[in-house]
């Protein structure tokens, strides 16, 4: 084929991609995993900073260690903020460059244009990859996978020149990779077969390792096998890379309890779970429908269905053994989806999944080259016409293409796809939760309770799902009903953090402090690291008049979650309550960054600058109260003394402040004297001096009416400066 037919496969190939993704730019976040990726993180929100890097290097949350993914999300905050759409096309984006270099290094090392062409085309719009490219939070799914194939180009660089820089960008391609996602461990595995096929280095005699087969169907010459074969041992660093990264893995997801242990999951049922999901992702390969995010581990396992998977993979292997010299394509293909699914296959079981279509990302490759090379090779032994072997590979990657744009659809947002995992996994409690938090989430709290009830009807005994529903029974007030189910997930597992703490809200909603303070004391002794219980903890010491104990729980919180908004604000008002206007500012400050648009915490805010004689900047933050909430009396009144009588009020504060103060008195239902005293002092800076006067008076009417002797004498000193055609003015604040 001339060169520019590889550039018609180039552009064929983006087409590809885009045309059936193009919807990915109108999916929302998920409440599966993008919190704690994005939305709520606190780190990454903050975008690329110093700081940032230092977190992503050091951080292990998620259980995992992957900065270079951390740095690729902050990236993404830092161009589009929280815009989904933005960060939904950076994972399209890399996996069409994936895709492209796919294509690129098989043609490369193969030379058959058409047949790398139909495995790039599969990689793209197979089915089970949707997961990988419209989640979010698998970033490092399609992160990884792009410096997979960069170390697959680097790779053959290398083979083409030899020099030992070339050979360092190899191995700095997979620490990259493996720094974004660790599964590519098996990388230098993947190396190794391809060293066997298509580039033929353990070739008996070859004279030219890792020169390519030009027509790739030939049959593979004797291997020549040896552990000190030069393939074997450029492979060394890559497999230390690949060890290390496999016991830090190991170690911060057992820390982050994320591993579940041999009494949770014997070993004889990881094996025979892995060896049916072997059997189940090549029947999904050929058959992708009913896909959801999350596939929940059986109840059971058949003996006749591990005996089955034994026998069909043993079969497959057989073959693949048989075929070495005659289809090497088939052994490498079949041994590459193996090998690469070994990471993920749950013989070290993470997590409650019994398989995810994310997993088959990369080891799909394997497939997709079986089904190329194979499907040529019977093209040819039936003499089928080119032509109409390539409209079969047409309709192929064509049905493909249909199925992922539907399946694109389903993760519209939660709601949408959370009903369709229940729809085709059933009983899935994973799906029940997020559902409801989905539901939730736009205060469709009826439906949520409605959800939870229908699938504890069927499964009584979920403590998780019994706090779940108390939760929201909670949020809807009805605190008896919600203590009841709290109390309930608690005589299922009395080890669960989430259902402590939630107790502890529910009895503190009916004035139970004692009993309440207990249970956010023992969730915080199951799970030290809590925040939420810390700041509900918190809430109960203020309520009982322990200031001291407050301040510390929401200090702690705040340690934990430094963008704990509510923990802000309750501190902040504790810390104002003790006149540590100082210490409360940043806290002030922070709550009404985080909601601009709420005029509360912009008057609090204002309030503590005032009280701190920073009257310049609370202004600033008044005038905004009172633009986002007009009609609040309160906000109108303090501003309006506020401009009165600062000492650099101009006649522009002095219309305001008359203005604000005749609408409070219009506002209030029955005006005071303070109301009245606030007018006066704003005539008075406006020269308006007879009527400065005449509401002063009125104001220490209503002052004596009350028996506020302390007012009333401020009003008639006041008074006598307005007679005197004086303002009045506070001290330089």
């Amino acid at each position: 084929m001339r060169p520019i037919g590889k550039v018609y496969i180039y552009l064929i190939l983006v087409a590809a991609v885009l045309i059936p993704y193009a919807h990915v730019s109108k999916l929302g976040f998920t409440n599966f995993d993008d919190p704690e990726y994005v939305t709520q993180n606190s780190h990454v929100r903050a975008g690329l900073t110093w700081a940032g890097l230092a977190w992503a290097f050091t951080s292990t949350e998620q259980a995992n260690w992957h900065p270079i993914t951390w740095l690729s999300h902050m990236l993404d905050c830092q161009l589009y903020d929280l815009n989904p759409a933005g960060h939904h096309i950076t994972n399209l984006i890399l996996h069409l460059a994936s895709t492209l270099l796919l294509f690129g290094v098989l043609q490369h090392m193969t030379g058959a244009m058409g047949r790398s062409a139909f495995v790039a085309a599969l990689f793209a719009l197979h089915p089970l990859h949707v997961e990988s490219v419209a989640w979010i939070a698998e970033r490092k799914d399609v992160l990884s996978a792009l410096f997979w194939m960069l170390t697959m180009c680097a790779y053959c660089h290398y083979l083409k020149r030899r020099r030992p820089v070339d050979g360092l960008w190899v191995v700095l391609c997979l620490a990259l990779g493996l720094a974004a996602k660790p599964m590519l461990v098996t990388l230098p595995f993947a190396l190794l077969l391809l060293d066997y096929w298509p580039l033929q280095r353990f070739a008996a005699g070859s004279r030219q390792a890792g020169s390519r087969q030009k027509n790739a169907q030939s049959p593979s010459p004797q291997a020549s096998f040896s552990v000190t074969h030069p393939a074997i041992l450029e492979k060394i660093p890559l497999m230390l890379l690949a060890m290390v990264s496999s016991i830090v893995t190991y170690v911060v997801q057992h820390k982050g309890g994320a591993v579940v242990d041999l009494q949770r999951l014997s070993f004889d049922t990881r094996i025979a779970i892995a060896l049916v999901s072997y059997v189940s992702y090549v029947r999904k390969t050929f058959w992708p429908v009913n896909l959801a995010p999350f596939y929940p581990l059986p109840d059971s396992i058949g003996l006749w269905q591990v005996a089955a998977s034994v026998l069909l993979l043993g079969s497959i292997a057989f073959l693949a053994l048989r075929w070495l010299q005659s289809r090497p394509y088939f052994a490498l293909g079949w041994f590459w989806y193996l090998g690469t699914l070994v990471p993920v296959i749950g013989l070290v079981q993470v997590g409650n999944q019994a398989l995810a279509d994310r997993y088959t990302y990369i080891p799909l490759i394997g497939l997709f080259i079986v089904a190329a090379w194979g499907g040529w090779d019977l093209a040819q032994h039936f003499r089928i016409p080119q032509p109409v072997a390539g409209a079969a590979a047409f309709a192929f990657v064509l049905m493909f293409g249909i199925m992922t744009t539907k399946q694109i659809a389903y993760w519209t947002n939660s709601e949408i796809l959370f009903r369709r995992t229940i729809e085709v996994t059933g009983d899935n409690q994973r799906a029940y939760l997020n559902l409801g938090a989905a539901l939730a989430s736009e205060n469709r709290f009826d439906e949520a309770v409605s959800v939870y009830k229908d699938i504890l009807g069927r499964k009584p005994e979920d403590a998780e799902l019994q706090a779940r529903l108390a939760m929201m029974l909670a949020i809807q007030g009805k605190n008896q009903e919600s203590i009841r189910h709290y109390r309930h997930a608690l005589r299922i597992d009395p080890h669960h953090p989430e259902a402590q703490n939630g107790l502890g809200f529910a009895l503190a909603l009916t004035g139970q402090w004692e009993e309440a303070a207990a249970h956010h004391l023992e969730a915080l002794r199951l799970k030290p690291e809590f925040p939420e219980a810390r700041y509900n903890l918190g809430k109960i010491y203020a309520a009982q008049g322990k200031p001291q104990l407050a301040v510390g729980q929401f200090t702690e919180a705040l340690k934990l979650r430094p963008d704990y908004i509510e923990a802000h604000d309750k501190l902040a008002l504790v810390l104002a309550g003790q006149g540590r206007f100082d210490e409360a500012l940043p806290h002030f400050a922070a709550v009404a960054r985080a909601r601009p648009e709420d005029a509360e915490p912009r008057y609090r805010f204002g309030m503590a600058l005032y009280l701190r004689k920073k009257t310049p900047e609370a202004i600033v933050q008044l005038r905004e109260a009172v633009r986002l909430k007009p009609d609040w009396a309160e906000a109108l009144g303090n501003l309006a003394w506020i401009l009165a009588t600062h000492a650099g009020a101009t006649a522009e504060d002095a219309a305001q402040s008359v203005a604000y103060a005749q609408k409070t008195i219009a506002l209030q239902p029955k005006p005071d004297a303070a109301t009245y005293d606030t007018l006066a002092a704003a005539y008075a800076l406006a020269g308006r001096f007879a009527d400065a006067v005449q509401s002063a008076e009125e104001a220490l009417r209503l002052a004596q009416a009350s028996g506020d002797k302390s007012r009333a004498a401020d009003i008639e000193r006041r008074c006598r400066l307005y007679k005197s055609g004086q303002r009045y003015q506070e001290e330089a604040r």
